[in-house]
């Protein structure tokens, strides 16, 4: 009955030492931390206010500042320091990030195992809509969605579930069904365990690493998306900063004020990159198979 401990062999303190030892997920770790840090601290770090528009943030001309002085990333059209608008809009994105991912983690879950347990005509029905969620284009399906509601900061996160759960649904069912097979599962129904025992103490301890991981990488998923939707005008709308609508709100000036793109686009990269080499060291710490070759 080892089978049915799966975690003991992954212990905690021993992941988080595997993990420190590699260098790109602690660079993540720090991107993340910077990223959080600024987004929590942004009151106490900016002078200015995201949506402060500042006379002495334009130049003589009207055009915007360029990053230095009293604006250490220069100012937009608007004459809104945009330091301010990158902190305020990171809050934005990881709001996002987490909502929306952790909402489509649990829809996922919730299907997957019970597509994979409870199998026959349910578990069909199940992995044919998953199945033909996963035919729309995520992007596609996350415009429609968005047209149709309202924009804003929580129906964005909700737009972005429904178009994410399909994945984590696929993995589910696919872990779910060759857990259902396994020895261990069929001593305890020999033993009369009821179904409801071995989902939540045999069956679904063995998805947490899988979760872990793919929660960490669909934070990064989401990032984009939410970056995405909101350049294309159907996601957060101003005057809520978001990394995304900086970037389509400053467009035109891409040739005379390049800072205005280029900043709020090298945040989601390095995000959304940190996100994704934090996600692939865990699936490697957290992956059995690849013990004792760090």
């Amino acid at each position: 009955m080892a089978d049915a401990t799966p975690l003991a062999s992954v212990a905690p303190a021993g992941a988080l030492r595997r993990l420190m030892r590699r260098k790109l997920a602690l660079f993540g770790l720090a991107i993340i931390a910077l990223v959080v840090g600024g987004a929590l601290l942004a009151p106490w770090i900016v002078r200015y206010g995201p949506n402060e528009q500042l006379f002495e943030g334009l130049t003589l001309q009207g055009a915007p500042m360029p990053p230095g002085g009293d604006f250490l990333m220069g100012t937009d059209l608007l004459g809104r320091d945009l330091f301010s608008r990158i902190l305020y809009g990171a809050r934005t994105s990881l709001i996002i990030g987490i909502v929306a991912n952790g909402a489509a983690l649990i829809i996922g879950t919730l299907v997957g195992l019970t597509a994979g347990f409870v199998r026959g005509w349910v578990g069909a029905v199940l992995m044919r809509f998953t199945d033909l969620m996963m035919a729309f284009p995520a992007l596609l399906l996350a415009i429609c969605l968005a047209a149709i509601f309202q924009p804003s900061l929580w129906i964005v996160a909700m737009v972005i579930a429904l178009v994410n759960w399909v994945q984590t649904a696929r993995i589910v069912y696919t872990e779910t069904t060759s857990l259902a097979e396994r020895e261990f599962i069929a001593a305890e129904r020999t033993l009369g365990a009821s179904g409801a025992r071995i989902l939540f103490r045999h069956i679904l301890p063995h998805l947490v690493p899988t979760l872990i991981v793919w929660g960490t990488l669909g934070i990064s998923v989401t990032v984009l998306l939410e970056a995405t939707l909101s350049f294309l005008g159907v996601g957060v709308q101003p005057p809520t900063p978001s990394w995304g609508n900086i970037i389509f709100e400053n467009q035109t000036y891409f040739q005379a004020a390049p800072w205005l793109v280029f900043i709020p686009g090298a945040a989601i990269l390095l995000l959304a990159l940190a996100f994704n080499l934090v996600g692939d060291a865990l699936r490697d710490v957290l992956d059995p198979t690849q013990r004792g070759r760090d």
